[in-house]
């Protein structure tokens, strides 16, 4: 019985686009989370490598927890792309569009294309930095990986650069409108104070989006 009711409740609409929403919020967590650590490339070499060393230091925790994040991931852009095509089927059924109270923002309307490409750029910076050219350097006397190397080496390039900011642009559009529309399909949409999660909202795309972008080229000024 529980079991029909759980499965049932995730079939339905309602249950994906609350799993699209926990989901993203979960992904909004650790854009700030890895931000943080990113922005330890400004303080110095030793900061970062030894940030990222302790990392791995978590040994068979990281990779639950990055199997975690993979799959939260996974989940939401699945449950993504299939409610994009249910809503393209249902909006096809109709001669003439019937405007909503929200309204089709250009935020909206390009979430499929801002997400599409976060996806690239997600394998093309697995590919570059995480599976990257591997250094490596003392620090205190322990032997570790130099990733901050690897990382300026990477934004070195001023087409890696620019990449990079063009994605982050993209990631801020994609999640100031993504944060509230998270609350709101969870039903947190009171009159009373989803303007100020809808500020939020755009504040955290800025400090995100601005943040990483804003690393990549400090990256780029320092190196030349």
């Amino acid at each position: 019985m529980m079991t029909s009711a759980v499965n049932h409740y995730f079939g339905s609409s309602i249950g994906r686009k609350h799993l699209v929403a926990i989901t993203g919020l979960l992904l909004c967590g650790f854009l700030v989370s890895h931000l943080l650590g990113n922005l330890l490339l400004l303080v110095g070499p030793d900061a970062f490598n030894l940030y990222s060393y302790k990392l791995f230091a978590l040994g068979g925790l990281l990779y639950v927890i990055e199997a975690g994040l993979a799959l939260v991931f996974l989940v939401h852009m699945y449950l993504a792309v299939r409610l994009n095509i249910e809503n393209m089927r249902s909006r096809g059924k109709y001669a003439m569009k019937k405007r909503t109270g929200r309204g089709t923002t250009l935020m909206s309307a390009t979430m499929p294309y801002t997400g599409l490409v976060l996806l690239v750029f997600l394998i093309l910076h697995l590919m570059n930095l995480k599976f990257g050219t591997v250094y490596t350097t003392v620090v205190d006397g322990t032997e570790m990986r130099d990733i901050y190397k690897t990382t300026m080496e990477y934004f070195a390039n001023p087409v890696s650069v620019g990449w990079y900011v063009f994605a982050m642009f993209c990631a801020a559009f994609h999640t100031a409108h993504g944060f509230s529309s998270a609350f709101q399909s969870l039903g947190l949409n009171h009159g009373k104070y989803f303007g100020k999660i809808k500020i939020i909202g755009y504040l955290y795309a800025i400090v995100v989006g601005g943040g990483f972008a804003f690393v990549s080229v400090w990256a780029y000024m320092k190196g030349v």
